[in-house]
């Protein structure tokens, strides 16, 4: 049998610290045996062969499945979607658009689990044109290549292409982005657990550092 590894990531690690003990018991309600792992995926992951890491980040899910051989990646959220152990709130038809994170934007399993969760809660989606695996970036991955004021710009563009107020995320970076295009971001942690989504640190500058600093020492 495959040794499970839960990451929550370095956002997620920053933005709610607690998150990824009270998401544990659930995982290991529906898989079983699976251990807390938090080492950044930029770094050796150092977990056994054939073990496969349950991913919040999209970008820890590119990185653990492309650059480790031998280690297999599948996102949170289509694991709590194989199992209706965890008890969805209800939302009661509130309309939402979706940003769809960029490291999966080849992955349509997560773009589908992603809007199954959100019908599990009552969530209506009203889609943006772009979406899915022809999704656009939220803007944050231009930073640092391109002038702050240019990274901003495509953030708004972006968050202007949303036709709703309210846009569920599944990257904590894509929270800061459609805060500063001038969106309502709701994460899917906090959706999941009906708390509201803050963007805190959204200083693109000093949001990059808090990652660096995080990635350097985990």
């Amino acid at each position: 049998m495959k040794k499970l590894y839960f990451n929550p990531g370095c956002a997620l690690c920053i933005y709610k610290p607690d998150m990824a003990e009270r998401l544990l018991p659930y995982l290991r309600q529906i898989c079983g045996e699976v251990a807390l792992h938090e080492i950044c995926c930029r770094h050796a992951p150092k977990v056994e062969e054939n073990a496969v890491i349950i991913n919040v980040c999209a970008g820890c899910d590119k990185r653990f499945g492309g650059l480790y051989p031998g280690v297999g990646t599948i996102s949170l959220w289509e694991v709590l979607d194989q199992s209706d152990l965890f008890p969805y709130p209800d939302y009661e038809g509130m309309q939402l658009s979706v940003q769809d994170a960029c490291p999966v934007r080849k992955k349509p399993e997560v773009h589908r689990a992603i809007r199954s969760l959100l019908r599990k809660m009552n969530i209506e989606i009203i889609e943006t044109e772009l979406h899915g695996t022809r999704a656009l970036c939220c803007g944050d991955s231009l930073y640092p290549a391109q002038p702050l004021e240019q990274v901003h710009a495509a953030m708004k563009r972006r968050a202007d292409s949303m036709p709703t107020e309210h846009v569920a995320v599944y990257c904590v970076s894509c929270i800061k982005a459609m805060h500063i295009g001038g969106k309502s971001p709701r994460h899917m942690v906090d959706l999941l657990f009906e708390e509201p989504t803050t963007p805190e640190v959204y200083d693109t500058v000093e949001w990059h550092r808090q990652l660096q600093s995080y990635i350097d020492t985990h």
